[in-house]
């Protein structure tokens, strides 16, 4: 049974079952034309033996014709059969004489003195061809049709009788339809074609359905080679080899799929594991000469102001002006690091709208400059997260600081909502800001990816670090000219009640 479920085994057991059909099928019809046969030999064998008996019996009785013999009440010569398959019966005495027929035309005629004008035998025309003519020795060159007549379907049958008068014979014509002799013939040879064609059909419909895994197959190495590792193979589902094939071929393609992006995050890590010894090493020797700076100016501001009022207000704009460029470039290394390095967050019960509230500080001063509306919605019985405030913190300081420089001068709306959603605590952050176009929506927490003139492209990038490492979830929606919205969900904290 294990062999049938294999490619070879199928096909093979439908060759064999197409084979025995047309075996069984031409056997069946030879065994009907063979019984067909057989019974028109016995129609005509008892046709001709009842017109000789006919014949016989119109030499026997000279005052009686053979139709009327046949019409006799109660005779027994011919049955409907016979009737239907004999054309004539034809008695010829021994001058070669039509004595009598079943054709009236054949029939002797009376002349005015009363006498009988037989036809001869040799006169007649259109007989059909002499069976067996051999068999009638000297005698067949009497016969005008000793020779076969191709143009006539039918046949004639001499037989010899002595009589007391001398040798009679009895000719009896039959039907013989060679047309449905020919369709007898010729149908075990239609009904073979038939079965070789559909025999034909069933064969390219198998080789079809077995050779389809194989273009599938071909198709799907092409486009592997292409660089398309998610192309699988139908048919896993076979029982044959061709199933067990497609299903190693989509195996072996997952695993390269594996490979190709296991490499990939290889060489991200290898990568970003040399940013990061390097941007260690930079930020360092970059923040002691900021440090530097950045007391100068305090010693700068607090020892050198000029002490005219005009000249001293200029020169405390510049030195705040420096400082706050210097906190900026502190503030890229900071994210820069924070990026680079592996985050290790002290997770611990903390007040999610705390958290919130202490990062909004930050951008509270920009946002009164801009005219810019902040809400802060908390639903009721919202749980404590489990997390680390600082870096939930920076989280927040990101959002927030985006959601601000998003908007215009001329006002708008940064709006947050706090709930809870099954095991998690959900945060909404929403603004009415440009929005971002559907072409950088995906690319927004790539690393070093900005629409900004300013900045390293790290702070989302960095948001989404540190909710995955808070086992949490960030999600974005937005449209450009109408705002963005932007979802983080981080699992709430446990506590003993």
């Amino acid at each position: 049974m294990q062999f049938l479920n294999t490619f070879r085994g199928r096909l093979l057991l439908i060759l064999v079952l197409l084979l025995v059909a047309m075996l069984g099928v031409q056997f069946y019809l030879n065994y009907l034309t063979q019984q067909e046969n057989d019974e028109l030999t016995v129609a005509q064998s008892k046709a001709l033996v009842a017109g000789i008996a006919l014949g016989t019996a119109g030499i026997t009785s000279p005052e009686e014709r053979v139709y009327q013999l046949i019409d006799r009440p109660g005779q027994s010569f011919l049955d409907a059969e016979a009737r239907s398959r004999i054309i004539d019966v034809i008695i010829i005495d021994d001058k070669w004489q039509v004595s009598d027929s079943l054709n009236e035309e054949y029939w002797p005629t009376e002349a005015e003195d009363g006498s009988l004008s037989y036809k001869m035998l040799g006169d007649l025309t259109g007989l059909p061809p002499l069976m067996e003519p051999g068999k009638l020795g000297e005698d067949l060159q009497r016969f005008p049709n000793r020779q076969a007549n191709s143009k006539s379907d039918n046949e004639a049958h001499a037989v010899p009788i002595d009589t007391s008068k001398g040798r009679w014979y009895v000719m009896v014509l039959l039907k013989n339809d060679r047309s449905e002799a020919a369709w007898r013939a010729a149908r075990p040879l239609l009904v073979t074609l038939a079965v070789l064609s559909l025999s034909t059909l069933i064969t390219f419909w198998l080789v079809w359905r077995f050779t389809r895994p194989i273009a599938n197959l071909s198709d799907a190495a092409r486009r592997i080679g292409d660089g398309d590792l998610a192309v699988r193979v139908p048919g896993e589902d076979r029982g044959d080899e061709m199933g067990r094939l497609a299903r190693q071929f989509n195996e072996m393609t997952a695993e390269i799929e594996k490979s190709m992006l296991l490499e990939e995050q290889l060489r991200q890590a290898e990568k970003s594991a040399v940013i990061g010894r390097l941007g260690s090493a930079i930020a360092h020797e970059i923040r002691n000469p900021l440090n530097y700076i950045n007391l100068t100016l305090d010693h700068l501001r607090s020892k050198f102001a000029p002490e005219e009022p005009g000249e001293r207000e200029n020169f405390q704009k510049l030195t705040t002006q420096l400082k706050a460029e210097v906190a900026r470039i502190d503030q890229q290394i900071t994210d820069f690091l924070n990026y680079s390095r592996p985050a290790t967050p002290s997770l611990r019960p903390a007040d999610a709208r705390a958290v919130v509230e202490e990062s909004l500080r930050l951008v509270e001063g920009q946002a009164s400059e801009k005219g810019i509306k902040i809400s802060v919605v908390e639903h009721e019985g919202v749980p404590k997260v489990n997390g680390d405030p600082e870096y939930l913190r920076s989280v927040f300081n990101n959002l927030f600081i985006n959601a601000v420089q998003a908007m215009n001068a001329d006002g708008g709306h940064l709006n947050v909502k706090i709930s809870r959603d099954d095991g998690f605590v959900r945060f909404d952050v929403s603004d009415t800001g440009s929005g971002i176009s559907a072409d950088n929506l995906p690319k927004i927490f790539e690393p070093y990816f900005s629409t900004k003139e300013t900045g390293t492209g790290l702070g989302l990038a960095i948001v989404q670090k540190v909710i995955e490492v808070h086992g949490g979830s960030i999600d974005v929606e937005s449209a450009e000219g109408e705002g963005t919205k932007f979802t983080v969900k981080l699992p709430k904290a446990v506590t003993s009640e």
